[in-house]
């Protein structure tokens, strides 16, 4: 059974950092796309920034030059730094995996608050 473990949350004032980690155990690491979406009260789910197994990204217009998405392989993990950050980037935060042969696994979420 593959989990997801997402973790790194937390409350930051306007204009603050946070670094998002999540790690994908069992198995092997390298072939899954790698996503990070998000979820605001009221608001649907969005796709925040991708990562593929040779590292190409993308990311949603909304945090392009804010956020990073990175991934370490050897340690089964991607991160999502977060600079600059707003109030309207406050969500719960998902770590998806999807694999080779297309199944997607989620992590529980980490909440993300941005608040003074």
């Amino acid at each position: 059974q593959v989990q997801v473990v997402e973790s790194g949350g937390g409350l930051v004032q306007p204009g603050g950092s946070l670094r998002l980690s999540c790690t994908v155990s069992p198995g092997t690491f390298n072939p899954y796309t790698l996503n990070w979406y998000r979820q605001a009260p009221g608001k649907q789910r969005e796709l925040v920034a991708s990562i593929t197994s040779d590292s190409s990204t993308n990311y949603a217009d909304s945090v392009k030059g804010r956020f990073t998405i990175s991934r370490v392989d050897v340690k089964k993990s991607v991160y999502l730094q977060m600079n600059s950050l707003k109030p309207e980037d406050s969500a719960v935060y998902y770590c998806n995996a999807i694999s080779p042969t297309n199944f997607q696994y989620w992590g529980q979420g980490t909440q993300v608050t941005v608040s003074s």
